[in-house]
């Protein structure tokens, strides 16, 4: 018993009172005391092969949650819009992920800003990849990671598509716009992006005729091939629709930009969604200096 407490790192009357503790709780005799040392009786004999392995088990679970708590492992939920997706960022992240940290597993999610926004709000998701976002809950952080032009999407036979008129250099105006009808994510879940839009309408002195509103923007674009109305999206969508549609550069691209925002609790950047976090920055920053 005294070899015992000295392994352990304990004083020898504290262990054997552990020990007594034990054999009352389980109401079984595990150690036959002497004057002269200690055997097991048959119930220790078969408890110590278990208590081995729950020791075993233990230490193992310790191991494990030491590895999530590193990011090393574990389950990370994302959430991202079709807009993001698009964008050269977010697989190249993705894939980083996947190689640096093969033991994360990850649950990918495609919904709206409105959508993602709420799910990490209620811890459905640990973090999201949005556009602008259409509302800031003071538990959430929100990081601009990057910030890309927008672009005009036309269908391929209207005539500003054909046309080099517009602003200089192959550029349209949205004063060149302001007889078409405009094709919107549904300002419900995107305000953001289209509620700048608009309010940058106003200021040039027109109201915009919205001829449709949908809830993602690739359907937004299927339209604007169909010819329903024309569209303004971020440049990384232009590989969308690309035999039917045209897109062209907005004189007013300085005004609107359409960045890629990371959401995620401010009190849960541990642990996977930490080296997520650390990851997409590191690659925003890459992507920003290439």
């Amino acid at each position: 018993m005294t070899r015992a407490a000295a392994v352990l790192g304990i004083q020898q009357p504290p262990l054997s009172q552990q020990i007594m503790a034990l054999e009352r709780q389980l109401g079984l005799t595990l150690f036959h005391r002497r004057p002269r040392g200690m055997s097991l009786t048959d119930a220790g004999r078969l408890f110590l092969p278990e208590a081995t392995r729950l020791i075993q088990d233990m230490v193992a679970l310790e191991q494990r949650m030491a590895r999530v708590a590193k990011g090393q492992t574990g389950v990370l939920s994302i959430g991202f819009t079709s807009s993001t997706a698009a964008h050269a960022f977010v697989p190249r992240l993705l894939r980083e992920c996947r190689r640096s940290h093969p033991a994360i597993a990850l649950e990918l999610k495609e919904d709206n800003a409105a959508g993602i926004i709420e799910a990490v709000a209620s811890n459905r998701l640990h973090c999201g990849l949005v556009r602008v976002p259409v509302n800031q809950p003071e538990k959430l952080k929100f990081e601009t990671l990057l910030s890309e032009p927008v672009v005009v999407a036309l269908a391929s036979d209207h005539p500003l598509a054909q046309s080099k008129g517009g602003s200089a250099k192959n550029q349209l105006s949205l004063l060149d716009l302001r007889e078409e009808s405009f094709i919107l994510v549904r300002r419900s879940n995107a305000p953001g992006l289209y509620g700048n839009l608009l309010a940058l309408c106003r200021k040039l002195g027109f109201e915009p005729r919205i001829a449709v509103e949908v809830e993602k923007m690739l359907t937004n674009l299927n339209l604007v091939a169909a010819g329903v109305g024309v569209s303004v999206v971020p440049a990384s969508m232009q590989g969308v629709q690309a035999h039917s549609v045209c897109y062209r550069a907005l004189a007013q691209g300085n005004r609107l930009d359409a960045p890629i925002t990371l959401v995620y609790r401010r009190d849960d950047c541990v642990g996977p969604t930490k080296e997520f976090v650390r990851l997409a920055r590191k690659i925003a920053a890459e992507m920003k200096s290439e």
